[in-house]
């Protein structure tokens, strides 16, 4: 059976990098049919990009030594969309997901496919070692993904994971999970099967501006969280209960105040009272709610209860009486 590592690149706002990015996987190409007894295809997904990205890709990629494929969103739809969209019309045995801003090195696909052959993992993530990116880039990144692996997804690197390699079983599932408004990477370790990791350092920035906006960095904050923890919902009950037991103890203050006359103004201690108490009970009812909520969204998602990753098959005994009525 011939290999085929089908490499998946979402695009938008890539035009200056396309065609040091072609030239880049042409060798890798190379690489990987020499050296590794593989053929290489290419899917391109334009995802509305306003430039001419789509154009540069259509001029360059019939003269190239590789196979591809050139499919173009009707607009915008996010990068994980068009990863999707491109893992769902790659045909390979094994594939490989970067990015078309050469900030990660087009040769990680190789070393994704090293680690792929010999069948002992079925995903592989790269793991940013470092990253040259300024400073308070690298700052929020680094926070954002300490805490996430800390409260969120335990498994994931601490400087998190931006590209992939797997094989066609991963894939298929991983398609299977059709979530609009989730994250990529959270459902990537969510689905669990052998993972191994790879590490690189991301290179600066050369063609270009980056169009990871910051309202899209907030966005992908809330569906990483909230597609995959109902953490905000367990600190709001806490609070809750703690803002209760504060409102208890406080209580007791006051009314024992009231009562040897240390507090003058009529009605304030009865006000107060009733302002902690319900404050607090409001804050733990909202967390109840907010966990029959959290239970129902995650019903509405549809994810399998349980991902079978491998299924062998026996046969049974051949002829002859069962005893114990155990059938063959």
């Amino acid at each position: 059976m011939v290999k085929l590592l089908s490499v998946v690149i979402p695009v938008y706002r890539n035009e200056e990098s396309l065609p040091p990015l072609v030239a880049a996987l042409a060798d890798v190409a190379r690489a990987a049919q020499r050296d590794l007894a593989c053929a290489m295809e290419v899917v391109f997904v334009v995802d509305g990009s306003p430039d001419e990205s789509y154009a540069t890709l259509a001029r360059l990629l019939p003269t190239a030594p590789f196979a591809s494929q050139l499919l173009l969103h009707s607009r915008n739809f996010g990068s994980f969309a068009a990863i999707r969209t491109g893992l769902q019309a790659a045909t390979g045995t094994y594939f490989g997901v970067i990015s078309a801003d050469l900030q990660e090195p087009p040769e990680l696909v190789l070393q994704f496919l090293e680690k792929l052959l010999p069948g002992e993992c079925d995903i592989v993530v790269g793991c940013r070692e470092n990253r040259q990116d300024p400073l308070l880039t690298r700052l929020a990144s680094d926070v954002f993904w300490r805490l996430y692996k800390k409260f969120v997804i335990r498994d994931i690197p601490e400087k998190g994971v931006d590209v992939f390699g797997c094989n066609r079983a991963f894939r298929d599932r991983l398609l299977l999970l059709g979530e609009a408004n989730s994250s990529l990477v959270g459902l990537i370790f969510w689905l669990g099967f052998r993972r191994a990791e790879v590490s690189y350092e991301r290179r600066l920035r050369q063609h270009g501006k980056s169009a990871w906006t910051l309202k899209k960095k907030v966005n992908y904050l809330l569906d990483s969280i909230f597609s995959f923890t109902d953490l905000p919902i367990r600190l709001l009950s806490l609070f809750g209960v703690l803002g209760i037991v504060a409102s208890v103890a406080l209580g007791s203050v006051i009314l024992l105040a009231k009562l040897f006359g240390g507090i003058a103004v009529p009605g304030y201690a009865a006000t107060v009272l009733t302002v902690i108490f319900f404050g607090a009970l409001n804050s733990l009812g909202i967390g109840i709610i907010g966990a029959y909520a959290w239970r129902a969204y995650e019903n509405t998602k549809a994810r399998p209860l349980a991902v079978v990753m491998l299924e062998q098959k026996y046969g049974g005994l051949s002829g002859g009486d069962n005893s114990d009525g155990v059938r063959p």
